[in-house]
């Protein structure tokens, strides 16, 4: 499945920050939508150093309350920033930013970058210089830039942050052991996409311990772990998981989940309570989806079967973002 770009981020319509001299003679509000920022070498500027530069002279960055930060900012060839260099212009306008809620890390089609060859670095340096931020979404997961190894989430403690998420064709585990390390008393909604180990997904099932645990995060009432070709394995591990008692919403969709993954999640704890449960991209047969139905939708939870998927004859089970 090919992602493609955001539309939304924390409520708000996405908005492409216009290019030199060729926007409308009245922008949007500043706090009314999603400011996106991206640079190309025919955009009129030197690097994206300059978008950015222009965009906190054009905008009141005050007022600003979130922000999608697209192509040039990242990307996976020279005329990408380095992204810690992203990092560091961002942190120096936190004096300026003092509205931002929302921050989305490379917003990227397949047309810019395959999701798993997207540079990133260390995610946690952003959160430090806005302790208001509520929501940060990341895109991509690769290496670059000067040997760097690509993504990393150094432990630290956060008041705001209540949604989190990484979007990856190929997970590492060191990035869920610094999340599991990381005190986040507000976090309500974590995603995790898994991936590939074929695309760099080294988490296993082991590592998400501390996740499944339910003694981390005492707000959290929202999980995904998506997109995993060990999607089986994970849904055995929830079906008896203590964080799933609190949960309103269960992802575990996007990955290769089948009837043995599905038959775990039935026969382990009871997830009546549940308010939505989504294992939609799966492997199930006719007859195990009709279970799954027949046993959670009179309760009241909203079950999501969609994009019922067929094993490829040479490859198998395929997430539904890897590459």
């Amino acid at each position: 499945m090919a992602l493609g770009h955001l539309s939304e981020l924390h409520g708000l319509p996405v908005y492409d920050f216009p290019l030199p001299g060729k926007g409308p003679a009245t922008l949007p509000d500043p706090e009314s939508v999603a400011w996106k920022l991206s640079w190309h070498e025919q955009n009129g500027e030197d690097d994206y150093a300059a978008c950015f530069g222009r965009f906190l002279d054009t905008v009141d960055p005050a007022r600003v309350r979130a922000l999608v930060l697209g192509a040039g900012a990242y990307g996976t060839d020279n005329d990408a920033a380095d992204p810690r260099e992203t990092a560091e212009q961002l942190a120096a306008a936190a004096d300026r930013l003092t509205g931002l809620r929302a921050l989305y890390l490379a917003d990227l089609d397949c047309e810019e970058s395959e999701l798993s060859w997207i540079y990133q670095d260390d995610v946690s340096q952003f959160l430090a210089p806005f302790p208001r931020l509520e929501e940060v979404a990341v895109r991509g997961s690769g290496g670059g830039f000067g040997g760097g190894m690509g993504l990393e989430f150094r432990p630290l403690r956060h008041e705001g942050l209540r949604i989190l998420r990484f979007e990856n064709g190929g997970l590492p585990a060191h990035v869920v052991h610094g999340l599991a390390d990381s005190e986040l008393p507000a976090l309500e909604h974590l995603d995790l996409w898994l991936g590939d180990e074929g695309y760099g997904r080294s988490t296993t099932v082991a590592d998400l311990a501390p996740v499944l645990d339910g003694s981390r995060w005492p707000a959290l009432r929202r999980l995904g772990l998506q997109n995993a070709d060990i999607q089986d394995e994970i849904a055995a591990a929830v079906a008896s998981a203590p964080v799933v008692a609190r949960l309103t919403a269960l992802h575990l969709g996007r990955g290769t989940l089948g009837d043995a993954g599905a038959e775990a999640l039935l026969s382990g704890q009871p997830l009546l309570h549940l308010q939505e449960l989504d294992l939609s991209h799966h492997f199930m047969s006719d007859a195990m989806m009709e279970r799954v139905r027949q046993t959670l939708e009179p309760h009241g939870v909203r079950v999501d079967l969609s994009e019922q998927e067929q094993e490829d004859e040479y490859d198998g089970r395929y997430v539904a973002a890897g590459e």
